[in-house]
């Protein structure tokens, strides 16, 4: 994954470099808050580790300003820092932040942390793709799949999903269509 780092300790921002490039991943490292915006605006990381507590701007500030941007790309923010409690978590959940982890990290717990992120990233990713046009026939209404194999919406949308359909029949439809056969 594309990961930009903020951490504005040298050290500890060294070490999740390391740990992060052996893992796979691609990651830009940025020294505080404003640089990891401005590294941001120009790439629009997928997935943004940051330090809560940094000089210029805090990890909140950074991932307010990235949820207040236009629909894009989702960037999956994950808050480091040394607060715990309760009131912490709630704050950084309601400043748009999806995970959250203490220092001091813990190697394992943050590679889990990363394999959530690029399920929830891939899981959105198919989620766009499925609310994208669809492939309809205009005369028939019947879906074409991605095979090029015609079939019923109803087949179409119950293989790919877990809706069922109950049918009925509108006022309109049983006017125009059923009334004259129940009345005749």
């Amino acid at each position: 994954m594309n990961i930009l780092l903020a951490e504005d300790d040298a050290v500890a921002g060294g070490t999740l470099l390391a740990l992060l490039k052996a893992q796979g991943h691609d990651v830009t490292l940025a020294n505080d808050g404003t640089e990891a915006w401005a590294l941001w605006q120009l790439a629009q990381h997928r997935v943004l580790v940051s330090d809560w507590l940094m000089p210029g701007m805090d990890g909140l500030e950074l991932c307010r300003k990235i949820r207040a941007r236009p629909p894009g790309p989702y960037t999956y923010f994950v808050m480091q820092t040394i607060r715990s409690g309760l009131g912490s978590f709630l704050e950084a959940m309601q400043a748009g932040v999806d995970d959250f982890i203490t220092k001091p990290i813990v190697p394992e717990e943050l590679v889990a942390r990363l394999e959530v992120a690029e399920r929830i990233l891939g899981l959105r990713e198919e989620l766009l793709t499925l609310r994208g046009l669809l492939p309809i026939c205009s005369y028939c209404r019947r879906m074409r799949d991605e095979h090029g194999a015609w079939m019923s919406l109803e087949q179409y949308v119950e293989a790919r999903s877990t809706a069922r359909f109950s049918h009925g029949v509108c006022p309109e439809c049983y006017e125009k269509h059923l009334r004259a056969q129940v009345d005749g």
